[in-house]
């Protein structure tokens, strides 16, 4: 076994440890984040009804928070901001009535009581303040529950308006998969991706591409969304003697299948349909495990004709999805010389993957 194969084995190990702690630290940290949520709520719901009754306003909300701090210094969160965001926040799930439910209850991911107060205050405060619509915050603090966002990337997803490109690439899931998981592996990719961790120059080449974006994998992986393991670049596929190479092979530890991902500069061309087939159709046989789900090709590429694109992959025989990809930091040309050229991003990348092995 070679050094890259040990390298990719271990961080694929690394993945799926991480996101083992990552789940026995969101166990842990859930029941405190749901009382404080709670708590929130039936503070919000007084103020509003002070408010309401007593024609409390600013003034008596910030002396509040001043008497709570002298009498409470150790209890944080009561600032008169907070406590104004917490009357707000009652009056956007009054009808919900946020409530101690049982467990059981509790376990359901679709009951919006549960989304509310599985995310964090700060989310709920981010979804508040930039979506009007509550079906739509809903599905934010899904994604943000299945993909473990931060705040700050909650907030960058919003703007983003990733809900519009979810499940939105064109493909023959339908067709090919099973109806139990076609839905599932649909709404696992998107289009378009956005790419704007990435600085590129024009004119610039496949590769050039395909190194930035493996320079920048935990980036890249994030845009991917969750469940994506890295397996590796250019990976090398030996067919009857002749010499085949994936620009991207990812693992999907959610969907249980290879994912074969296949670069492309400029428009799509159908011919690239036929080559992510015959990848996935050597994977399947080559790599895939018998326990495996069907190897998924996704073709990524600056733009494409969706009738032409419906048309190449009518009659493919593996799960394929077409997809674009936006950059939004490409530099203009005069800007060319004083980049690093491929061969210089390569050969750094090599210098890294050498040191980590030592």
């Amino acid at each position: 076994m070679n050094e890259i194969t040990n390298t990719t084995t271990y961080n694929n190990f690394l993945l799926e440890l991480k996101e083992q702690i990552k789940t026995s630290q969101t166990r842990a940290i859930g029941h405190v984040n749901f009382e404080m949520i709670l708590l929130y709520f039936k503070v919000g719901k007084a103020l509003e009804k002070k408010q309401r009754d007593e024609g409390w306003g600013a003034k008596v909300i910030e002396r509040l928070s001043i008497d709570l701090q002298n009498e409470l210094p150790k209890v944080k969160g009561f600032s008169r901001r907070n406590m104004m965001l917490m009357v707000q926040f009652y009056k956007e799930y009054r009808d919900i009535e946020i409530v101690q439910l049982p467990v059981a209850q509790l376990k359901n991911s679709d009951n919006k009581h549960f989304l509310i107060t599985k995310v964090s205050w700060s989310h709920n405060v981010a979804l508040i303040q930039k979506i009007k619509d509550n079906e739509l915050r809903y599905w934010y603090m899904q994604r943000t529950i299945e993909e473990g966002w931060g705040r700050d990337t909650l907030v960058e997803k919003i703007k983003q308006e990733v809900h519009k490109k979810e499940g939105k690439l064109i493909s023959n899931f339908k067709a090919i998969l099973p109806p139990t998981n076609s839905e599932l592996v649909q709404q696992s990719f998107k289009d378009p991706y956005l790419f704007d961790f990435v600085t590129m120059a024009e004119p610039f080449r496949e590769r050039e591409l395909e190194l930035n974006l493996v320079k920048h994998m935990e980036k890249f992986l994030l845009e991917l969304g969750s469940g994506f393991a890295f397996v590796g670049r250019q990976y090398h596929l030996e067919v009857s003697d002749k010499d085949f190479y994936i620009d991207l092979l990812f693992y999907h530890l959610k969907l249980r299948c290879y994912v074969v991902i296949e670069l492309k500069k400029g428009e799509f061309k159908p011919s690239y349909s036929g080559q992510i087939n015959f990848y996935c159709s050597v994977v399947d046989d080559v790599l895939a495990h018998k326990d495996d789900n069907p190897t998924i090709g996704l073709i990524l590429c600056q733009e494409k004709d969706e009738i032409v694109a419906e048309y190449s992959l009518r009659n493919m025989s593996q799960p394929i999805g077409i997809s674009e990809y936006e950059l939004t930091e490409v530099l203009p040309k005069e800007f060319i010389s004083s980049l690093p050229t491929i061969e210089m991003i390569e050969s750094e990348f090599t210098k890294k993957l050498d040191i980590k092995e030592e």
